[in-house]
């Protein structure tokens, strides 16, 4: 652990993870614990199994008795107002995720993800939380999905948070990334279940399927030192390789036979992550792309004065456009890195 180490920027603070049970929650808990010494960590979410099975997973990790479990519902306005007595930042990963469960499930994903976000901002404001870093989606961009279009309107309310809480108030950002290796519902758990149980085929959606991809341990270190870097307004972008499914599937398993399935409702052939529209006012930060607020915000920092430079006219950040591309060995480490 260094001083650069961007987790340490939570040291002596009390954090709050909505969906702090989740596969994002684990991993950013597990890192907090093992690389930074917050006041406080809160894990918050609705299902007592996951935070009675994680509170005795990470019992032996936490000797210095920081953690606490919450159960409540981001749709619980109250309750989550309860929770946020004496936070300092909240990471805002509560959601649901999974795009065709919520085409067959609207105004159940209407709930969580979109009055969700306004209960977390409300609650936030109310409370006097310092910071919210919310986690989005490529899929928010240019949208063809319930899931995608609630996410985008979860982005525009944590943007607009910053004028409510005005001058000195909390501040709210997002982060915005592509699928993540091993999560809980993506593809590289269920081809290597079904790698494990003799499948003679793996199922492709769409052979010209392309996708971002990010491990968890990225994804956490990005959201940290996002968190860190935030000045309210802002949508924080990765720069990360791009994939297609038929190459993932051909490294997990060679010489395996792909069959193709068909797109499933509300699935997009390639995802993007900045659109034309956005990148008028997107800054390149070497490592990052940020989106920058195109309404003049309370106390922003600038951050063409820390070295961020317009991206080109016309600017796409898209999955099959990317210049960045894992080849299978690339895959394979990044495969290994998630295991």
């Amino acid at each position: 652990m260094t001083e650069a180490d961007p987790a340490r920027f939570f040291d002596g603070k009390a954090v709050l993870v909505t969906g702090g049970t989740g596969s994002f929650g684990r991993a950013f808990v597990a890192a907090l614990l093992t690389r930074a010494t917050p006041r406080r960590l809160v894990i918050y979410s609705r299902d007592e199994l996951k935070q009675y099975e994680m509170e005795q997973e990470f019992a032996s990790r936490d000797p210095r008795g920081v953690l606490r479990y919450f159960i409540g519902d981001v749709r619980d306005a109250a309750r989550l107002t309860q929770a946020l007595r004496g936070i300092d930042i909240i990471v805002h990963a509560a959601a649901l995720k999974h795009v065709t469960i919520a085409e067959y499930n609207p105004f159940e994903c209407i709930r969580t993800n979109v009055l969700g976000a306004e209960n977390v901002v409300q609650a936030a404001i109310a409370a006097g939380v310092q910071r919210v870093i919310a986690l989005s989606t490529d899929k928010a961009a240019n949208p063809a999905n319930l899931y995608g279009a609630s996410k985008l309107a979860s982005d525009k309310i944590f943007i607009a948070a910053n004028h409510l809480s005005g001058k000195g108030g909390c501040r709210f950002s997002v982060v915005r990334y592509g699928n993540v290796v091993g999560s809980r519902g993506s593809v590289v758990p269920l081809f290597r279940r079904l790698i494990a149980e003799g499948a003679d085929h793996l199922p492709i959606t769409d052979p010209r399927m392309t996708r971002f991809w990010i491990t968890l341990a990225q994804g956490v270190d990005f959201v940290c030192s996002s968190a860190s870097m935030m000045t309210g307004g802002e949508i924080f972008v990765p720069k990360i390789p791009s994939m297609r499914i038929t190459d993932l599937a051909s490294a997990m398993a060679p010489g395996l036979p792909q069959k193709v399935v068909g797109i499933r409702p509300g699935e997009k052939l390639h995802e993007a992550m900045i659109t034309a529209d956005d990148a008028r006012t997107t800054l390149d930060l070497g490592d990052r792309y940020v989106i920058e607020p195109a309404i003049v915000m309370y106390g922003r920092g600038d951050f063409r004065a820390h070295g961020g430079v317009p991206v080109p006219e016309g600017f796409r950040y898209e999955s099959d456009i990317n210049t960045d591309w894992l080849d299978r060995d690339g895959l394979l480490s990044l495969l290994a890195s998630a295991a």
